[in-house]
């Protein structure tokens, strides 16, 4: 399998009400000579995270313990800017699973879903909501459904609806690329190539 099978994923979260985060944010050009999927997640948000001497810039917020999980809420227009791959990759290897915002940028988003992590966007101001509950206390935990489709705020119960291709939606459950999935059904192309025209 390409990647951890996703269903239900309830988990804490991290807060990033930035707007306009692109991919040269999530990660640096410097950082894309590597072809494999492994290490990006060191160098995340490495200028946000990092000042010049590598030492951890306090302020920003992966670098607060107070805040953890499996799920990284962000601002509108997530993943913005070039087409990297590499910023999946890096968000996916850091440790996120899902990353929640009132919009995406398309290639960011397909981008996502073809390694694992679940892009779900949810209404601004329902984004509002969960960021209020995590500002006040860390310890929110949101619960994001991929069969339902929803994703809630389990101290509250409020929740929403987000959108996925059909395609996407059961790739996403069986921990299935592009590649996966075309294996998963060799059989019934072998079947098909059979019965074609010579």
């Amino acid at each position: 399998m390409a990647y951890d099978k996703f269903n239900v994923l309830r988990s804490t979260a991290v807060p990033l009400p930035i707007e306009n985060i692109d991919t040269d944010q999530l990660i640096p050009a410097r950082f894309l000579k590597a072809t494999e999927r492994v290490g990006f997640g060191d160098n995340l948000f490495r200028d946000w995270r990092y000042n010049p001497d590598n030492t951890p810039k306090k302020d920003f917020v992966l670098n607060n313990p107070v805040y953890s999980g499996k799920i990284l809420v962000g601002g509108k227009n997530f993943g913005s800017g070039s087409s990297r791959e590499h910023a999946a990759w890096a968000v996916y290897d850091y440790g996120f699973r899902c990353v929640i915002s009132s919009f995406f940028a398309d290639i960011f988003k397909n981008n996502c879903l073809n390694i694992g992590v679940l892009p779900v966007q949810v209404s601004a101001e329902f984004a509002d909501k969960i960021f209020t509950a995590i500002h006040a206390d860390p310890n929110t935990e949101l619960e994001v459904n991929l069969p339902e489709q929803t994703v809630t705020l389990l101290a509250t119960g409020e929740k929403e609806t987000f959108e996925i291709s059909p395609y996407k939606k059961d790739n996403m459950m069986n921990g299935f690329d592009d590649i996966d999935y075309l294996q998963s059904i060799k059989p019934e192309i072998e079947e098909f190539a059979l019965h074609l025209p010579l």
